[in-house]
């Protein structure tokens, strides 16, 4: 006779476990400990069997018999209930290690592995936690589809952080393709995200001056009245067209004075390798200096403490600011104006790139690094010089001097320049050229 939810409720705990039977296979296990089970029995090629259908009262009389019903119809096809439950759990299982989020952190660490310096695995990991993975992370890979990818897209292009969506479409489609390569899943939805890409607004360049303005610029800053420290971060910035943030964290053990070299590590640097910029003359006078108030912390420019170890980041553009040209001209703009006015007086592309750290993929960019370091010191010494020269007023005779240096320099051969010493041979080759103009 059927069970009556009534019964069902009534049932009390006893000594021993007993089952109370409803119909056509369903039970309702009644165990001392008061808990109850719903039990679905039957018999399978010959063999009898059993299997949970669930709790109560989570599951009810009828929803117990939904699920019985659904066992019989299993067994009516031919399926055995209890394996099918058991297979389903397992496909669970493994649906739980193949979302998104963990296809994400495999290749993220496959890039770290990989040799990807801090700074860039960092920059990756921001993105990934604050749009990638809130927006896909618990996803199964097979259920992305391309709408997902175009709508997480248009959600970075919305807020107008166009680098950041070009860099997701990568991540994206790396982080699919490498999942595809583990049969992880077969297709990957971000693969023409770039088809919908909207375009971005020209760039906006930071305040820079150009070569007409530099000589009340540059007189203005060799007066200025801020502090040493302050002041010299600023002419680093200046002499070696370097990113703010890597002369504000330079260290006293990556300067080089007798080599006149500065090399940055690799972790510090959006590369795989250190890289090494030249000193001219006039930034290693400033630098001895510089050592006498500084030479006991371990980076040029101390900040007051634990938190605060470097210098501020507004620092180099507080300088400026203070003798006038707040909005004219930032740190990050000393850069633009490096690389125009050493292209305008001829300077070849590849050298100036290089001294950007600018640098192409693969083998040759790293090859590159190393080949220019001769020319790059020739080049930046002639950009101090040329500085100079601005600053206390140059003649139509000696910048054509300056010229006639850049295209003697041009003339060379890469052999000549490669037999240059170091140190000393890229110095010493222009000693006869800079007659024209002393610091």
């Amino acid at each position: 006779m059927p069970l009556t939810a009534l019964q069902v409720k009534a049932s009390k705990p006893t000594d021993k476990q007993y089952t109370l039977g409803d119909s056509s296979g369903l039970a309702l296990l009644v165990q001392p400990n008061g808990h109850k089970y719903w039990h679905f029995r039957y018999t399978y090629l010959g063999r009898p069997a059993r299997v949970s259908l669930g709790v109560y009262p989570s599951i009810s009389l009828q929803e117990a018999r939904e699920r019985a019903a659904e066992c019989r119809k299993l067994l009516k096809d031919d399926i055995n209930p209890g394996a099918k439950r058991r297979d389903d759990k397992q496909q669970q299982r493994e649906a739980g290690l193949n979302t998104f989020r963990r296809a994400t952190e495999y290749w993220y660490q496959f890039k770290a592995d990989s040799g990807r310096s801090h700074a860039t695995l960092k920059k990756i990991r921001d993105y990934l936690d604050k749009d990638l993975l809130p927006a896909l992370g618990e996803m199964q890979l097979e259920h992305i589809t391309r709408a997902d990818c175009a709508k997480l897209q248009a959600s970075i292009e919305k807020r107008g952080a166009f680098n950041v969506a070009d860099k997701a479409r990568t991540w994206l489609k790396q982080i699919f393709s490498q999942a595809i390569a583990r049969g992880l899943c077969e297709h990957n939805p971000a693969s023409e995200l770039h088809a919908i890409a909207l375009v971005p607004p020209p760039p906006e360049h930071y305040p820079h001056l150009r070569e007409s303005e530099l000589p009340e610029f540059l007189q203005a800053l060799s007066k200025t009245t801020s502090r040493l420290p302050s002041r010299i971060a600023s002419w680093m910035a200046i002499l070696t067209a370097s990113r703010p943030g890597m002369v504000r964290y330079a260290t006293w053990d990556e300067i080089d004075f007798e080599e006149g070299t500065w090399t940055i590590p690799a972790e510090r640097m959006k590369m795989r390798r250190d890289y090494v910029s030249p000193l001219p003359h006039q930034l290693i006078a400033m630098l001895i200096k510089l050592h006498q108030c500084t030479g006991r912390s371990r980076y040029l420019f101390p900040g007051s403490g634990e938190k605060r170890p470097v210098i501020s980041e507004n620092t180099i553009n507080l300088v400026f600011a203070k003798i006038g040209y707040k909005g004219r001209m930032v740190s990050h703009g000393v850069r633009h104006t490096a690389s125009t006015l050493l292209r305008e007086h001829g300077w070849l592309k590849d050298h100036v790139e290089s001294q950007l750290a600018h640098v192409e993929g693969g083998i040759a960019g790293e090859y590159n690094q190393a080949l220019y370091l001769t020319q790059r010191r020739i080049m930046m010494q002639w950009y101090a010089d040329y500085l100079d020269a601005l600053r206390v007023g140059i003649t139509a005779s000696l910048r054509d001097q300056f010229d006639t240096r850049v295209n003697q320099f041009l003339s060379r051969k890469s052999s000549e320049l490669l037999g240059v010493n170091a140190v000393d041979g890229g110095i010493s080759a222009l000693e006869d050229e800079r007659g024209a103009f002393q610091r």
